[in-house]
């Protein structure tokens, strides 16, 4: 992995394919959310499908715990198609076939030419796409479980959300002055019902 790419780096901006062959940003992608990002073999690999069908099982409590999730792959949009709707999942997966991420990172897995695949990354990025965490999965148990992913995405939570601890001082006082700002979540929408203006 390029040596930039570590807690505190920013991770590239990729515009790429999704399925649906329409050309997407990471940084338009998780908007001003925690993203959890897989660089994933692809397709063919079964260590892939069993970590997405993981995530796939967890989906609904990031979706509303205001996380996205995205996968990036080595394969064309077909291969890509297959390889989402066979883990059930309904988050974003960007097809990189010319392996331009792969190159990029230095994150080719020259053990496995035939496939020509990137080593396998999850990382867990802050908005604006900073590094929180890098998991490097070559090996099955170097990829997060669910819990790890909890406790990241927990501590990235707690820093970037100013209402994580309502008890914090000044919070009931600006709700009450009609600043409800930092109750909102990552869509401009209050987290909780406001009163009629």
């Amino acid at each position: 992995m390029r040596s930039d790419i570590v807690p505190g780096g920013v991770f590239p901006d990729y515009a790429l394919p999704d399925h649906t062959g329409t050309v997407r940003t990471l940084s338009s992608l998780q908007g001003r959310d925690p993203l959890v990002l897989t660089l994933a073999r692809g397709h063919h690999c079964p260590e892939e499908h069993q970590q997405h069908l993981e995530l796939a099982a967890f989906q609904t409590t990031i979706s509303v715990a205001c996380t996205r999730i995205v996968t990036i792959a080595t394969d064309d949009q077909h291969a890509l198609q297959d390889f989402r709707a066979s883990v059930g999942a309904r988050w974003t997966f960007l097809s990189d076939p010319g392996r331009i991420v792969q190159r990029d990172l230095d994150i080719q897995e020259y053990t496995d030419p035939e496939n020509d695949p990137m080593i396998p990354h999850t990382l867990v990025l802050e908005p604006g796409l900073v590094v929180h965490t890098v998991y490097n999965g070559h090996w099955f148990w170097g990829r997060p479980s669910v819990q790890d992913l909890w406790h990241d995405l927990r501590a990235v939570t707690a820093e970037i959300r100013p209402d994580w601890d309502l008890s914090a001082p000044g919070l009931r006082e600006a709700w009450t002055a009609g600043d409800w700002s930092p109750a909102q979540g990552a869509d401009g929408r209050a987290r909780t019902a406001l009163p009629a203006p």
